[in-house]
C-alpha cells in the first residue's frame, strides 16, 4: 500500500512538472513575441516621427506602452513558474529518493504475485479439467436419462395398448351386463306398473265406496236427525202432559220437571260410568295376561343363564329394601288409584292388580316390540331382583325369624328416609379427606348428542360413555327425555349398578327423524347425589357460505395496467345452494 502510495505521488509530481515545464515555455514564447512586437512598434514610432504624423505616433506610443506592460507581466508569471518548476523538482527528487529505498520490497512484492498469478492460473486450470469432467459426467447422464426415457415411453405405449385392449373387452362386458340390467329394469318397471295400476284400481275402489259410505251416513245422519228431533217434540209434549197433571194436581211443576231431568242425567251417568267400568276390567285383565306372558318368557330367557352361571352376584340390601319399597309404594298406589275408580266394586280385584304392579318396571317394560329383543339377545340384569322370584298368590306365609324381621324393618326404614331425602331434594355429598367433590357427578362422552346433516326416513345411532367423576361408588339410572324428542329419539340404556370412581357405561340413542325440523333437549338420568342430564341436538342440512378474503387488495398500480385477484367462495354446510 506505501509503495503504491508513493508511484502515485510520483506520477503526480512528474505530471505536475510537465505541466509547469509546458506552461514556463508558453510563457517565454509569449514573452518573445512580446519583445520582436515592441521593437517593431519602436521602428514605427521612429519612422512617423520623421514624417510628422502626430496621430500616429501617439497611437503607437499606447501600443508600445500597452506591450511593455504585458512584457513586464509576462516575465513575472515566468519567474513565478520557475519558481514553481524549482520546487517540484526538489519535491520529486525527495520522492525518488525515498522510492529507491523500497526497491528490495518492491522485488519482493512483485515475485510475491508472479507466484499469486501463477497460483491462478493454476487453479483455472484446475477448475477447468473439473469442468470438462462434470460435463462429460452430465452429456453420460443426459443419454442414459435418455435411453430411460425411451424404455419407459415404449414401456408405456405397450401398457397403453394393453389397457386399450382391456377397455375394449370391458366395454364389449359392460354392454352385455347392461342390456341384461336394462331388461330386468324394464321388467321390473312393467311389473311396477302393473302394480301401480292395481293400486290405482284399489283406491278407486276405495274411493267410491268411501263415497257411498258417505252418501250412507248421510242419509243416516239425517233420519237421526229426525229421530232425534221427533224425541224432543215428544219429550217436549210428555213434559207438557206432565206440567199440566201437577198443575191440575196442584203441585210445583217447576220442581218436579227439575227433578225429573235429575233422575233421567244421573241414569245417563250410571250408564256411562258402568260401560267405562267394563272397558277398564276388560284392559286391567288383558295387562294381567300380558305381565304374566313377559314374565313367563323372561324366566325362560334366565333358566339358561343361571345353567350356564351358577354363581350368582350378592345383592346390594339398601338396593334390594330401595326395591321392595318402591313396588310396595307402587301396589298401594294402585291400590288407591283402582278403589277410586271402582268403589265397593272390585275388592278382591284390585288386590291380585296391585300384586301384578309390583313388579318391577323392566318387566313391564318388556311388551309389545321390546319382547322380541329381549327374546333375540337374551339380555339378563346384572343384578337379580324381584323379577328373579317365583310368587304364589295362594300361598301363606310362614313365620319369619323376629332377628331377621327386626333387620329387614330397620334396611326398609332406611331406604324410606333415603327415598324421602331424594325426593325432598336432599342429596348425599362426595366428599374424601379434605376434599368435596362438586358439579356433576358423570360426565358423558362426548359432552352433547349432536345429529346433523340429517335425512328423514333414515336411522341414526350414536354410543354415549358416562363415566363416574365423583369420588366414591355412585349409581345412574334413565329418568327419561325431553317432551319433544320422543317420537323420534330412543335410548337403550342397561343399569350397570354400582360403579367405582372413574368407571364408566354406555347407552345407545336412535335416531328415526320423521320431519326436516331441529330439535333440541337432553337425556335425563337420576344418580346418587343427584339429578344430570345430557343435551342433545338434532340440526337439519344447511348451507355455510364463506369467502377466503375479507378484503381485496390490489396494492400500487400504473395508470393502464390490469391485477386480477382470485377470490374462493366454500359452501361448508351439507346443503347446496345457488348463488349470484
Amino acid at each position: 500500500k506505501n509503495l503504491q502510495l508513493l508511484d502515485d505521488m510520483v506520477r503526480e509530481k512528474e505530471l505536475a512538472v510537465e505541466n509547469t515545464s509546458d506552461t514556463l515555455s508558453a510563457c517565454r514564447l509569449r514573452s518573445k513575441m512580446l519583445a520582436k512586437q515592441l521593437d517593431h512598434v519602436d521602428m514605427e514610432i521612429e519612422r512617423e516621427e520623421e514624417a510628422g504624423n502626430v496621430a500616429a505616433v501617439s497611437r503607437l506610443q499606447a501600443m508600445s506602452s500597452r506591450l511593455c506592460t504585458e512584457l513586464e507581466r509576462e516575465k513575472e508569471q515566468e519567474l513565478r513558474l520557475a519558481l514553481t518548476q524549482k520546487q517540484n523538482l526538489v519535491e520529486l527528487w525527495k520522492i525518488e529518493t525515498e522510492q529507491r529505498k523500497y526497491d528490495i520490497l518492491r522485488e519482493e512484492l512483485q515475485k510475491d504475485e508472479e507466484e499469486l498469478q501463477m497460483q491462478y492460473q493454476e487453479e483455472r486450470e484446475v477448475r477447468i479439467w473439473k469442468e470438462k469432467i462434470t460435463a462429460l459426467q452430465a452429456k453420460g447422464t443426459r443419454r442414459t436419462r435418455e435411453k430411460r426415457e425411451e424404455k419407459a415411453q415404449r414401456e408405456c405405449e405397450e401398457r397403453n395398448k394393453k389397457l386399450l385392449e382391456d377397455a375394449k373387452r370391458n366395454h364389449k362386458k359392460a354392454v352385455c351386463f347392461l342390456r341384461q340390467s336394462m331388461a330386468r329394469i324394464q321388467e321390473k318397471n312393467a311389473k311396477e306398473e302393473v302394480k301401480a295400476q292395481e293400486h290405482m284400481e284399489r283406491r278407486i275402489q276405495a274411493v267410491l265406496s268411501l263415497k257411498t259410505s258417505i252418501t250412507s251416513n248421510r242419509e243416516r245422519l239425517q233420519t237421526l236427525q229426525i229421530l232425534n228431533k221427533a224425541k224432543a217434540l215428544e219429550a217436549k209434549k210428555e213434559e207438557m202432559k206432565m206440567k199440566e197433571a201437577i198443575l191440575a194436581q196442584g203441585g210445583n211443576a217447576i220442581r218436579e220437571i227439575f227433578l225429573h231431568k235429575r233422575r233421567q242425567e244421573n241414569e245417563k251417568k250410571q250408564e256411562a260410568f258402568r260401560e267405562l267400568q267394563k272397558s277398564r276390567k276388560m284392559e286391567i285383565v288383558s295387562r294381567i295376561l300380558q305381565e304374566r306372558a313377559s314374565i313367563h318368557k323372561q324366566r325362560k330367557s334366565q333358566s339358561p343363564t343361571k345353567a350356564i352361571k351358577p354363581r350368582g352376584k350378592l345383592v346390594d340390601p339398601l338396593l334390594q329394601s330401595r326395591e321392595a319399597w318402591q313396588s310396595e309404594e307402587t301396589s298401594k298406589h294402585a291400590d288407591g288409584e283402582i278403589s277410586q275408580l271402582y268403589p265397593q266394586n272390585l275388592c278382591s280385584f284390585t288386590k291380585v292388580v296391585a300384586l301384578s304392579i309390583s313388579l318391577p318396571q323392566d318387566v313391564l317394560w318388556e311388551s309389545g316390540d321390546e319382547d322380541t329383543e329381549r327374546d333375540k339377545t337374551l339380555l339378563v340384569p346384572e343384578f337379580p331382583g324381584l323379577w328373579s322370584q317365583e310368587y304364589d298368590l295362594h300361598e301363606v306365609p310362614k313365620a319369619e325369624d323376629p332377628t331377621r324381621l327386626a333387620i329387614r324393618t330397620m334396611r326398609k326404614q332406611m331406604a324410606e328416609k333415603k327415598i324421602e331425602a331424594l325426593q325432598a331434594g336432599i342429596l348425599h355429598k362426595q366428599t374424601v379427606p379434605a376434599q368435596e367433590h362438586k358439579g356433576c357427578a358423570f360426565h358423558s362422552k362426548p359432552s352433547c348428542i349432536h345429529f346433523k346433516d340429517f335425512d328423514v326416513g333414515q336411522t341414526y345411532k350414536k354410543k354415549i360413555v358416562l363415566t363416574n367423576a365423583s369420588y366414591s361408588v355412585n349409581y345412574c339410572r334413565l329418568v327419561g327425555i325431553s317432551e319433544c324428542l320422543k317420537d323420534f329419539i330412543s335410548v337403550h340404556f342397561d343399569p350397570p349398578g354400582k360403579l367405582s370412581s372413574g368407571m364408566s357405561c354406555e347407552f345407545l340413542v336412535t335416531f328415526k327423524p320423521m320431519i326436516n325440523e331441529g330439535l333440541e333437549g337432553a337425556v335425563m338420568f337420576m344418580a346418587q347425589t343427584g339429578s344430570f342430564s345430557v343435551p342433545l341436538k338434532c340440526t337439519v342440512k344447511t348451507c355455510s357460505l364463506a369467502l377466503d378474503k375479507e378484503l381485496v387488495d390490489f396494492g400500487s398500480l400504473v395508470v393502464g395496467e390490469t391485477i386480477s385477484r382470485t377470490i374462493s367462495l366454500t359452501n361448508s354446510g351439507a346443503l347446496g345452494t345457488r348463488f349470484k
